[in-house]
């Protein structure tokens, strides 16, 4: 089939209108270029404008999980908590797009289905009827952002209410007087549920796997404190961008491994009293990479748990014993293992009480029903790559991405992949997506792709797409490097494993910020080795206008 070739509407389309389309339109409106945003939803906003159950917020700390890009907004920004909730990260993500006056280039209520790869760019096809041409496509969609659907059998005979975190009501949900059971126990369980409980007459929670959670030690951030990081906001900035999680290090932690177990615990407990998950995560240079070392810390917080939690059947449930610690997302709760010591709440270990299915009045499990006015499915996301696969994405020769990726989800630098020329992805399978301060790692693949795409125009090349050879290479690299850590000793949503019929493959780069900074901007100085750069044919060009 001859590729269309068509004189572009736009440079740049973008999809998605989180903290990665927003930074991506303004670096690119100010370099000239002409950018259109498309996003879903009614503004912007991205995982904090879908996600607005009770109890919602980041667990990366406020003034780090914020953009870096200008130093007058960090001065002028005033962050009210250690880690801030939804609502505030909200409000910040609407001033910053209003400040910067990024609103004008977005089309609202404006969802992709699908793209196409043409001689000189991309045709994205939406659910308005409307289609938008560009050369570059950026797919800004986010990491967790395509929820996993309720599936369980029974649903649709449900009499109550359900909800999916993800998919909250803009009005909210009164608990009052109800009955509510939770299904699921990851990041978004352990903050959800808390704050149900305080007013549900009765919750129970369905948990399939329990998680380790440490205490976030959430609080109000003092006038001081941000005039201190204010200070030096640069400098902290750029130790950020040095560090593997993304997050600037209060210092570098040495090796678990030459500790005592009793050197170990003093650490840990430093970490516990400070609170947040990188105190722990990071506590050890290898607690990642070092089984024993691992195992100590895994065995301090299952000491915490049986410690805050009065019946220790509960206390053993909710402990994890079959993988390591860190190996899936390590969460950061307020009051979350003190929540099951209240009268009104009752854990029902799903391993040994499957769900069996959804009843007209509740959930059946190991033979038992519970009857409920209310479910939360608190279930997660089709992580890293679901949200671009959900497009019906196709580009050289017509190829799908979904048939591209049926052996599993892989990119060049998580940026790019083979036969897909001139599509980009922030934060997609192969860079470090997941595993530290995502709006660290999203500014990175946003400067990276915006200096490309300048390039690109000052050298008078239209096209660019890496090579079949460095995209296997690069996809050896992040598996080898995902080997040689914990991570893979778990079932969890960094595989795959928790979406039926994913194939199974650590997607996200386990190797640091600062390592895969260093590949990225050795392959641009070395001009963009391992990529194929063309020039569309001039008469055919012409011919278009």
């Amino acid at each position: 089939m001859q590729d269309e070739i068509y004189e572009p509407e736009f440079d740049v389309v973008v999809v998605g209108a989180g903290f990665s389309g927003l930074y991506l339109a303004h670096r690119a409106t100010r370099m000239g270029l002409r950018v259109r945003v498309l996003e879903a939803g009614a503004d912007v906003g991205g995982t904090w404008y879908w996600n607005t159950y009770p109890g919602a917020r980041c667990d990366v700390e406020s003034i780090d999980y914020s953009y870096s890009f200008s130093e007058d907004l960090q001065q002028e920004w005033v962050w009210s908590e250690r880690f801030a909730p939804q609502q505030e990260i909200l409000a910040y993500i609407n001033h910053v797009a209003d400040r910067f006056d990024l609103r004008r280039h977005i089309a609202f209520n404006t969802r992709v289905t699908a793209a196409r790869f043409t001689g000189n760019g991309w045709v994205l096809e939406t659910d308005t009827g409307d289609s938008v041409r560009a050369t570059f496509c950026v797919m800004a969609s986010g990491g967790l952002s395509a929820p996993k659907k309720p599936d369980f059998p029974g649903l649709d005979d449900f009499r109550g209410q359900w909800f999916h975190t993800a998919r909250w009501p803009a009005e909210g949900v009164d608990f009052r007087g109800k009955r509510v059971a939770v299904v699921g126990t990851g990041s978004t369980g352990i903050q959800v549920i808390p704050k149900v409980a305080e007013d549900a007459e009765n919750l129970i929670v369905l948990q399939r796997t329990p998680n380790y959670t440490v205490p976030a030690r959430n609080r109000r951030l003092t006038g001081s404190e941000l005039d201190d990081v204010k200070a030096d906001y640069a400098g902290r900035r750029a130790r950020a961008r040095r560090a593997p999680s993304g997050v600037p290090a209060i210092s570098m932690p040495g090796p678990g491994k030459d500790l005592t177990e009793e050197e170990r615990t003093r650490v840990l407990e430093a970490g516990w009293q400070l609170g947040g998950a990188i105190a722990l995560l990071r506590a050890f240079s290898d607690t990642m990479t070092d089984l024993d070392v691992n195992e100590t810390v895994g065995r301090f917080v299952r000491s915490k748990i049986a410690d805050i939690v009065d019946d220790p059947e509960t206390a053993a449930a909710l402990s994890p014993t079959d993988y390591p610690f860190g190996a899936k997302r390590l969460c950061a709760d307020t009051d979350y293992f003190a929540t099951y010591n209240r009268s009104n709440v009752q854990l029902v270990d799903l391993r040994k009480a499957p769900l069996e299915r959804i009843t007209e009045n509740g959930i059946r499990c190991g033979g038992v029903e519970h009857d409920v006015d209310v479910i939360i499915f608190a279930i997660g996301f089709d992580a890293i790559s679901g949200a671009v696969s959900e497009i019906d994405i196709r580009g050289r020769d017509d190829r799908a991405l979904r048939e591209h990726w049926r052996e599993g989800p892989k990119a060049a630098l998580g940026l790019q992949v083979a036969g897909f020329p001139n599509l980009f992805l922030v934060n997609g399978p192969g860079s470090p997506a997941v595993l530290g301060n995502v709006v660290a790692f999203a500014e990175q693949n946003v400067e990276w792709i915006t200096t490309c795409i300048d390039y690109l125009r000052r050298h008078e090349i239209t096209t660019i797409e890496t090579t079949s050879d460095f995209e296997a290479e690069w996809a050896h690299h992040v598996d080898e490097v995902g080997a040689a850590t914990l991570y893979v000793k778990a079932k969890s949503w960094y595989t795959g494993e928790n979406v039926p019929g994913k194939p199974r493959r650590f997607l996200p780069y386990a190797g640091g910020l600062d390592r895969y900074r260093d590949r990225c901007d050795e392959i641009a100085a070395n001009g963009y080795e391992h990529f194929v750069l063309g020039r569309v044919d001039d008469s055919a060009a012409a011919a278009a206008r």
